[in-house]
């Protein structure tokens, strides 16, 4: 009776978990971890939220990719690796990817790197330079847009 009374709780604080943002599976797995249900229990926890429509990955990487270009400004790159690390698959990095749509990415990165461009204090051209691609791609960025940007900033 305890068992099925915690896993009624489990299922009910998952469906909360899972309510309030769009999740992942390995999100919900990490989730599970402290508590002590089989593995045959968490399997079937993640179907039922599946079922029940909780979790999705779909929608969990669509919303994850137009959350993270229009708030973090993040490019396709940094996406693509940080859906890749949550363990996405390549389909629905691919549908996440047309989320953004080509005239947003490229409206972002130019509103982002001249205001950057801007920001940079430096005096030394050179570590201007740097400052200035190091940050574009670490927010993933491609290589080419950056240096082409940086050429044009000058």
């Amino acid at each position: 009776m305890e068992i099925n009374k915690t896993l009624t709780d489990l299922k009910k604080k998952l469906e909360y978990y899972c309510s309030y943002q769009d999740r992942c599976h390995q999100e919900i797995h990490e989730k599970l971890r402290p508590f002590l249900i089989s593995e045959e229990e968490k399997n079937t926890l993640i179907v039922y939220l599946i079922q029940e429509n909780y979790l999705n990955e779909e929608r969990f990487a669509r919303s994850f990719a137009r959350g993270k270009h229009r708030i973090k400004f993040w490019g396709n790159s940094r996406i693509v690796n940080e859906l890749k690390q949550r363990q996405i698959s390549q389909p629905n990095i691919k549908l996440a990817l047309q989320e953004i749509s080509e005239e947003e990415y490229l409206e972002t990165f130019t509103k982002i790197s001249e205001k950057h461009w801007t920001s940079i204090l430096e005096k030394n051209t050179l570590k201007k330079r740097k400052k200035f691609c190091d940050y574009l791609l670490r927010k993933g960025w491609e290589s080419n847009l950056v240096y082409e940007k940086m050429k044009a900033l000058e």
